[in-house]
């Protein structure tokens, strides 16, 4: 387990790749249109990837620790994200603004139009794939909160290494 706590930070970029991958290869290959909570829960990703080449760089520079701390709080928000879109896909609670359009408070033709243009084509509270009733959303949920464990225990045995 030592190993792999030692690696944690590659770990953590080759699980963002890996991540990333997938999604653009849901995306692109199969043509599964992200909505734009989809959409933030990529970033802390691609956050992941620059922080780990960021930590190569100042190897010398910067504890280790630091740049885990930073890792897992990002895959914290992703994480966090995904949880928030898993309860607009079950209905316990509304997404946000940019997740529907709202036509409530229209008051012309031109505003109607404005917001059907600007809707989103994909809706957040639609899932556009799951298995075993969990959807890509709920697996990023697991998947990131798994991540932020591990990079907690990697933490924790850098912290007790030094000690």
């Amino acid at each position: 387990m030592s190993f792999l706590f030692k690696h944690s930070l590659s770990i953590a970029l080759l699980a963002s790749i890996g991540t990333l991958g997938a999604v653009f290869t849901a995306e692109y290959g199969f043509l599964l249109k992200p909505c734009v909570l989809c959409v933030y829960q990529r970033w802390p990703y691609a956050a992941v990837i620059a922080l780990v080449f960021l930590a190569l760089i100042l190897k010398n520079k910067i504890s280790e620790v630091y740049f885990q701390a930073v890792v897992a709080l990002s895959f914290a928000v992703t994480a966090g994200v995904g949880a928030f879109h898993v309860g607009v896909e079950k209905s316990w609670w509304q997404g946000s603004a940019e997740c529907s359009a709202d036509t409530s408070s229209t008051l012309s033709l031109q505003e109607l139009r404005a917001q059907i243009m600007s809707a989103p084509l994909v809706k957040c509270n639609e899932v556009a794939w799951e298995l075993f009733g969990i959807s890509m959303a709920g697996y990023n949920f697991l998947f990131a909160s798994a991540m932020v464990i591990f990079m907690l225990f990697a933490i924790r045995h850098n912290l007790l290494k030094t000690q």
